[in-house]
């Protein structure tokens, strides 16, 4: 079987591009956006809304395969690719992949991704945006070729074993999240609440005084209102480096705080993802390691979650060998080709770091969907409800694509 077309068509993701260089450096909240001038390059203001390409692949049997070119929120710095605007790559995609894509034999999904992840034009890969849709087309190409669900071609060519069960999903609250995380309590999401943890003065508190009375309320609230005393749900809060600020990056200071954390904890499991932000990846990878060493030593059951600065396949494999942290998260659209997120997730279960398959708000249904298929064949710890910053969209996108794979999956092997 082979493609008989590829189309290309603009659309929009789930939330927004945010100039990240500009915000920090102190662009004033006005409603929804930011006063000020954007800096980093792209940027024709601060925030601005967030845009996706699909890319359409017809067969030649007249079947569609799907996937969606979408980029993280905060494009352009850490390391990341430029700003993904369609307008500034379709014509590119048209010209350079429309060729190469269209009489393409299907074969294995590692085979065509492999062709096209090094693919390199003006000595320029392919913006990760556009590999990560691409592959997710590719892969649902040969699924369908196949008559094969997405997730049954990676068990199969990973020579993985199906397994018809859940993986834990994690919900992410954005601002609201007190409101969120009642939500999340009722629907009982097995991961919860994020937090969005990114500014001393309103939600950390210079002495980490807000995060803890957080905590208390959040244990509290899942007592009170959980239906099941089974439901026992993970905690996990991103506190995008600030404790790094208040503690002056002095690494076991931030590690005391971390460990005084788990007596608020009422049992749950805590995770704690970027509680410093060094700017480098040497430095951070060994100031997580430092942090996570005493936290070991000091018998804190406390679980620290690795994320800026460990964008890559190559930057996973380099944190993972060094035990530098519990968990890493595996940021999907940084990674390009969806087979990258694979071989991470299965990378970390080698090395026994705990796999955390995120993404970001700024994907599409789409996009989440192919990212359940991938959580299902390589089981990481869990996987992020995305797209959108709402929560009860992208938890009902993740959770209900994950039911339906498990239903499916069930009846095939019982049958066989």
């Amino acid at each position: 079987m082979k493609i008989k077309r590829a189309l290309f068509v603009p659309g929009k993701s789930a939330f927004f591009f945010d100039d990240q260089k500009a915000i920090k450096k102190g662009a004033k909240a006005d409603g929804f956006v930011y006063q000020g001038q954007p800096i980093t390059s792209g940027f024709e203001r601060i925030r601005m809304a967030g845009e996706s390409i699909s890319v359409i692949l017809e067969l030649d049997d007249g079947q569609l395969a799907v996937g969606d070119c979408a980029a993280v929120q905060y494009s352009g710095v850490g390391g990341r690719d430029p700003l993904f605007l369609a307008a500034n790559y379709l014509p590119f995609m048209r010209k350079h992949l429309q060729p190469l894509l269209e009489g393409l034999e299907i074969g294995t999904f590692r085979q065509m991704v492999e062709s096209f992840e090094d693919l390199s034009f003006e000595g320029k890969r392919l913006h990760t945006a556009i590999r990560y849709g691409l592959s997710q087309a590719l892969l649902e190409a040969r699924a369908k070729a196949e008559k094969k669900l997405k997730c049954e071609v990676i068990c199969e060519e990973y020579s993985l074993p199906v397994i018809p069960s859940k993986v834990k999903i994690f919900g992410q609250t954005g601002d609201d999240r007190y409101t969120n995380a009642d939500k999340m309590i009722l629907k009982e999401v097995e991961v919860l609440p994020h937090a969005l943890i990114n500014n001393i003065e309103d939600k950390l508190g210079r002495n980490g005084e807000k995060l803890k009375d957080y905590i208390r309320w959040l244990v509290n609230r899942i007592i009170s209102l959980r239906l099941n005393n089974n439901y026992h749900p993970d905690i996990h809060i991103d506190v995008y480096g600030t404790l790094g600020l208040i503690f002056d990056s002095d690494l076991d200071k931030v590690a005391d705080y971390l460990a005084s954390l788990e007596k608020e904890t009422a049992g749950f499991n805590l995770y704690i993802e970027g509680p410093v932000d060094l700017e480098e990846k040497s430095r951070q990878l060994e100031g997580l390691a430092r942090i996570t060493r005493k936290l070991e030593a000091m018998g804190s059951k406390v679980k620290i979650v690795a994320d800026e600065h460990c964008n890559t396949f190559s930057d996973i494999k380099e944190f993972g060998d060094a035990r530098a942290c519990h968990m890493i998260q595996i940021k999907t659209p940084d990674l390009g080709g969806i087979q990258n997120v694979i071989e991470s997730n299965l990378y970390c279960k080698s090395k026994g770091i705990e796999a955390y398959q995120g993404g970001t708000c700024n994907e599409t249904d789409i996009s989440a969907r192919s990212c359940v298929h991938v959580a299902m064949a390589t089981r990481p710890e869990r996987m992020l409800a995305k797209p959108g910053m709402g929560f009860d969209e992208g938890f009902m996108i993740v959770n209900n694509e994950m039911e339906r794979i498990i239903q499916i999956l069930k009846i095939k092997y019982r049958e066989s």
